[in-house]
């Protein structure tokens, strides 16, 4: 049986895991203890700033929080904390 070679096929690629906000700030948080940098402070300098220099590429954390918009990691940080009380 012959098949029309007249035509491309796509390749969608493999579907990448969706990883939460939530999640994502903790693998980053446990990224930067790893690598011995206060993860408090480079998170926050990261979203005031926008500076991904500020999260490490250890374990591919700074791929991973580049994903999310700055707004939605401090909604989430912040949303957790209100909740909490």
């Amino acid at each position: 049986m012959e098949k029309d070679l007249d035509y491309t096929m796509k390749f969608e690629g493999i579907p990448e895991e969706k990883v939460s906000v939530s999640k994502t700030i903790d693998l980053v948080y446990e990224s930067l203890l790893e690598k011995g940098y206060n993860p408090i402070n480079q998170i926050i300098g990261y979203i005031l700033s926008g500076d991904s220099s500020y999260i490490t590429s250890h374990k591919n954390a700074r791929s991973m929080i580049k994903k999310f918009e700055r707004d939605e990691i401090l909604e989430e940080v912040i949303t957790y904390y209100l909740n909490r009380k």
